[in-house]
Order: structure tokens, then sequence, then C-alpha cells
């Protein structure tokens, strides 16, 4: 007898139906040579620490660190548990086969390997892993069950995380309850939760802090569009005043008008996290309400496996993609066009490279009749992000006008749309969005002038904007970056903290812990909150960039490129130091330091000395004063590109630019006199690089 075990009694009716597994038994069913079984989610969990010692039932500082000499499971308290359990563990001990049907990501892996080490299996494993519930796609899966060993790294990561979040939550609430708590508050600490609080936290800080600055800006109609001076703010209402009276003795003249045609790239399919940031934005759900409804859709068929930070497919679901399409049935209008000839096989959708356990969420075809609304809201947004990949790209023009009142520059841009393309899909969004979208400018010529109407414009700064749970998601992927840049972004995710599948979680626990509250869709920090990170002296347990660096170990310990040992010995170290920092009051700055880092060699002879590397990555954007650049695939980028646009790319004018080169470009503007250069005619050219007031590269 084979025996099965999935996540849910739902999905193990799923699968017994198609394994033929009929006769319903307590807790499982049987047939055809199969008794499928299941768990309800975690079963098993880490012991707590009065399990390993008496000592440390009492929260007392002086019993701390608590370091387990190794890590033991226990099942869960609750009478269903040990029932369910007591059925899985006889089903185990007679079989000859288990099939481990369990959810195919880390979390899954880890409750079905707990439950398996908890019964003492000893029969062989398979595993089932499979992208979506449909009846085809768990046939396929059980046809090409594979050795469960191969996602050993899988849980490998999976238990470090779990022994993580044990070392560092147990040993740092107690530390900080006792050292610091009044009245029996427990104060809460979290290897994920506590700098994504501490991020709230320095944002509501910079917004209470913020000092609002009235200013005034030049403006002029001329020919029915309105023109802004290109001089810095005006500080005084007299000066403003002055502007106008200097600017209303002069004709406006044009000195130059550009159109250039441009594209919109197609967006890129769903993650989790971009589901839940879209679906936020658009219909104010939390990222946890999201997380709910598409588990309900992928559970009823009809979207593919939904915990995924990949935005890419695996090329060989190129073939399939058609089929997909042509199921979409209320989606005839859009599938149609792209049903008429062959599905483009796109680099910025398929790429093996990109994933890895699972592809992007995508729907299975399966289209239902009826759903609630909510379910059809988020299942629409992933259904018409399906076709706009496949859409062309949105053609755009775009315009500059640039004019000048005596001596004062002005400029005004506009926007026309010349094909949609992929935007045909969101034609019924908010007017107000369209209207931002496009703005129409009449044809100027350079040298016309005439007369305008000047006016002053008085405006106030505006403070930083409340983290929505949208942002604060995107915070958590960039481990407190601000990039808007999809592939900027990705380079990110590997260092971003949290799971797509926990942050919800962690969001929720806030609430829960009233150290957040929301307001409208604003996030903000209580003062409970603010009081929790200001007690936190110790930078190491609010650091979200040293949080990434820890995610980014637990991704390589899934590739099998870090050793668990060595990261659960690191984390021990780590609460050792900071019991030792908290019960002294003496912290240290800590380092953050990437996984690849190794011993240094012995020296070797000593170099000739040379210049002195820039760290071009610490680097001020010289266009907008952004603190830092990224470093994308083609070029160095201003971290803010969508609204500054400033860029380096790595190779110009027929020449890769070394390191020294574009640090002398960010610093000094130009690089030294070099050979090489190729003109757009193609003609050879010495010179310096150099990067003008436009922001533009040229060669001087």
């Amino acid at each position: 007898m084979k025996v099965c075990i999935a996540e849910k009694p739902s999905v193990a009716r799923d699968i017994a139906e198609i394994l033929g597994a009929k006769q319903r038994r307590e807790g499982y069913y049987e047939g055809n040579g199969y008794q499928v079984t299941w768990t309800f989610g975690h079963l098993c969990t880490l012991k707590e620490p009065h399990d390993y010692t008496e000592r440390w039932k009492t929260w007392r500082i002086e019993e701390l660190p608590m370091i387990p000499p190794g890590f033991g499971i226990k099942l869960i308290e609750n009478k269903g548990v040990e029932k369910q359990f007591s059925i899985i563990e006889t089903l185990v001990r007679n079989c000859e086969e288990v099939i481990n049907c369990g959810d195919a990501g880390q979390e899954g892996e880890l409750i079905q390997r707990w439950v398996l080490l908890k019964a003492k299996c000893k029969a062989p494993v398979k595993r089932l892993w499979i992208s979506s519930l449909t009846a085809q796609a768990i046939q396929e899966g059980f046809n090409t069950l594979r050795d469960a060993s191969k996602y050993d790294n899988l849980y490998a990561a999976g238990s470090a995380r779990a022994i993580g979040d044990w070392l560092l939550g147990m040993n740092a609430t107690r530390l900080f309850t006792t050292r610091y708590g009044k009245g029996g508050v427990v104060l809460s600490i979290g290897r994920v939760q506590t700098p994504t609080l501490a991020m709230i936290v320095q944002r509501q800080k910079e917004i209470n802090a913020f000092v609002v600055e009235e200013y005034w800006e030049l403006k002029t109609l001329y020919r029915d569009t309105e023109f802004t001076a290109v001089i810095d703010r005006l500080k005084s209402l007299e000066k403003a005043e002055k502007g106008v009276a200097y600017l209303a003795q002069h004709l406006f003249e044009v000195v130059s008008f550009e159109t250039k045609e441009g594209k919109e790239g197609n967006p890129r399919l769903f993650d989790l996290t971009s589901l839940q940031v879209e679906a936020n934005k658009k219909y104010s759900f939390s990222a946890d309400d999201t997380l709910k409804l598409i588990q309900s859709l992928y559970e009823k068929k009809l979207v593919t496996y939904p915990r995924v930070d990949t935005t890419y497919l695996s090329e060989d679901l190129h073939p399939k993609v058609a089929g997909i399409l042509e199921q979409m049935t209320p989606y005839n209008n859009f599938t149609g066009p792209l049903l008429n000839g062959p599905i483009p096989k796109l680099k910025t959708v398929f790429d093996d490279k990109k994933v890895t356990d699972h592809h992007a969420i995508i729907p299975t075809g399966v289209y239902p009749n009826a759903l609630p609304a909510d379910e059809k809201r988020v299942y629409d947004l992933i259904a018409r992000r399906f076709i706009a990949v496949f859409y062309p790209e949105c053609r755009v023009a775009n315009t500059t006008v640039m004019g000048r009142v005596g001596k004062i520059e002005f400029k005004a841009t506009g926007k026309q749309v010349l094909d949609p393309g992929w935007r045909v899909l969101y034609a019924n969004d908010k007017k107000e969005e369209k209207e931002e979208e496009e703005k129409v400018m009449p044809v100027f010529e350079a040298g016309e002038t005439g007369p305008h109407e000047p006016r002053i414009h008085h405006g106030k700064t505006t403070p930083p904007k409340y983290y929505t749970e949208a942002t604060l998601l995107r915070a958590m992927e960039t481990a407190g970056r601000q990039v808007e840049d999809e592939e900027m972004r990705e380079l990110l995710k590997d260092n971003g903290i949290g799971r797509p599948s926990t942050r919800a979680n962690i969001i929720e626990t806030l609430y829960k812990r009233k150290y957040i509250e929301k307001k409208k869709k604003n996030i903000v920090a209580t003062q409970t909150g603010m009081d929790l990170i200001d007690t936190i002296q110790s930078e190491l347990l609010k650091s979200a960039e040293l949080t990434g660096q820890w995610e980014r170990k637990l991704r390589l310990i899934e590739k099998g490129e870090y050793a668990l040992d060595t990261f659960k010995g690191e984390l021990t170290q780590m609460v050792t130091d900071l019991v030792s920092e908290v019960k002294t009051g003496v912290f240290r700055t800590i380092a953050i330091a990437g996984p690849e880092e190794k011993p240094a060699d012995k020296p070797s002879r000593k170099p000739r000395e040379k210049k002195e590397a820039v760290d071009i990555l610490s680097l001020a954007c010289p266009k907008c004063g952004e603190t830092s650049l990224l470093k994308g695939k083609t070029a160095y980028g201003c971290r803010n590109f969508q609204a500054c646009g400033f860029r380096i790319p790595f190779e110009i004018f027929g020449k890769k630019l070394t390191e020294a080169q574009v640090a002398d470009l960010l610093t000094r503007r130009k690089t030294g006199k070099l050979k090489g250069w190729q003109s757009p005619e193609g003609e050879a050219k010495e010179g310096k690089l150099v990067l003008n007031d436009s922001f533009d590269l040229s060669i001087e």
C-alpha cells in the first residue's frame, strides 16, 4: 500500500479521486493500492524552552542565552492534531512507500518532513511536485514522481529558517522583556518582524519631524500650454513677484521643440508580492486578504501555485500558452488577436534561469461560472496581466518644449499615446489615471515668439509618504530600498526580508501586537511600536539590510550552496553576542557581510601603489541627489530610475567602461583622454567622455 500525505483535506480529496481511492475511512481515503491522508497545516512545531530544561520555564535574564544542544520537534497540543497524527503514524508504519503530496514550497516541505520525522517513517519517500491542482496537473505529477532526497536542501532551508526564528525570537524577546519591560508587558522581538517595524517607525519619525516650507514657482501660459521656469524654487513671495514683473516685460520665445517616439514595456507576470501590491493599490486589499483570496483560487484549480517570488515562466510552458488563452472565453475580445498568430516567446516572460521550483502566477485555463466578488477581482488581475504580457508594447510620443522669457528658461513636457498596445486591457481604469497618462501638446516651432500669461504658483513642501501595505511589501522585498524599476528590483529579491508567503503574516502580527495601526490606507506606527524600537539599541535587530543578508543565506542553503550548520553557528554566536551587549549595555557596530566572503589568503607581495578604488554604488546620483546607485544588467542607474531617468551604460560609443572611468564620470563629470571611441557614423575618435549639464554623454 502507498500512503499519500496532502497538506489539507480538500487537496487529499482531489488526489484520492484521481487515484481511485474512493473508500472513505476515518482520517483518510483508501482504494486502488493507495491510502490518501492529510495534515491541516503544521501538526508539529519546534520544542519550547521548557521542553529542554525546567530552568528555562521561568523568564530570567541570568538563564540567557538559551542554546539547545540540538533542536527537537513535538506535536502541537491539540486533540484534533493528536488524533490525525496517530492515523498518519499508523498508515506510515505499515506502508511500502510514502508519497509526500504537501504544498510544493519550503513551508510545505517542512510541514511534511517534521510529520514523517515524528512518525519515525522507515519507508522510502517520493515527492509529488505540482504547480496547480487541476486534474491534469495532479495526474502528470504522479506520472513523474521525484525522489524525496531531491528536496533535502529545501528542507534544510526551512529548518534553518525555523531554528533562526526560534533562536532570535525566544532569546531576544526574553532578553528585552526582562531587561526593559515594565508592568508585565512583553517586548516581542522577531527576525523579520523587528526590522519591518523599524522601517515603519523610521518613516513615522521622518514625518513627525518634517517642517513644512513654503515655496513659489514661476509659471506662464503660452498657446494654452503651461510652462514652468527651470530655476530653483523661490523662498519668498517678494522674489516671485519681482520675477513675474520681469516676465511681463518680455515675450515668450520657443527655443526648441522635440518629439521622440518611445515604448512603454509590458508589465511583468505576477509573483505573490506584486499581486499583493496591485490588489492593495486597486482594491485596498490587505496583503493577508490577497493571500487568502489567491489561495482559494488555487484550491479551486483556477490559478497556479501562488506563493512564488518569480515573475517568469519556464520555457517548456510556451507551447501550452495558446491552449490556456483559448479556454479563457470571457476574455475573447482580448485573446482573439493573440490567437491569430504564434504566441511570442519573449525573454521577459520565458526564462528557465529565473524560475526555481515554481513559475509566476498565471490562470490554469479553467474558468468558473460564479465567484465571490473579491475572488473575481483577484482572478481578473491575474488574467489580464497574463494576456497583457503577450500584447505589443505601448507606443508613445514624448514631447519636450524649451522656452525663454528674457533670461529665464522655461520647460513643458507632454505625452501622447500613439498605439495603446497592452494598455487596451486596462482601458476602463480610472479616468483620472488616463488623463494623467496622456497630455497632447500643440506643435511649436523653434524661434517663434508671442505674448504669454505669467503667474506665481504657491506651494508647500510635503512630508515623506506613510507606508501603505503596497509600499511596505515593496520595501520588505528590497530590504528597505525604494526601487521602482522592475529589472533593478529583481536583482534585490535575494536580499529581501521575509518570504513572499510570510510577509502578510508579519504585517498582521504587527497589527495584532498594537505596534502599528491603519488609518485609511496608511500604516502608522503606534507609540508602543516607537517605544519598542527606541528601546532596542542593537542595530543588528533593526537592520533590514542585515536581515536581508540572512535571507540570502537561507536561499543559498536551499540551493545547496551554504551549510545549515554554518548558518546555525552564526546565529548562535549572534544571539550570544546580543545577550552580552544588553547585559553590559555596550553595543557594537554591526558589519554587514555577504555569505560569499572568505578569509583572506596569506599576504602577497606588496602591490604597486595605485589610485584608490571608488565604491560606485555608494556615490550619489548626480542628477537627483539620491543617496546611492544600483548596478543593473546593462547599466548603472539611479535607484529612483523611473522618476529620475539617470543611467550610465556599461558600454557606449563602442567602448566598455571600466569602474574607474564610471567613477570619474560620477565625481568629475569626465574621464581622461582615451582612444578608440566610435562616433554614430562609425568613425574612430579620441577624446574625453563627458557627462554634460543635461546628464547626457558625449565625446570632447
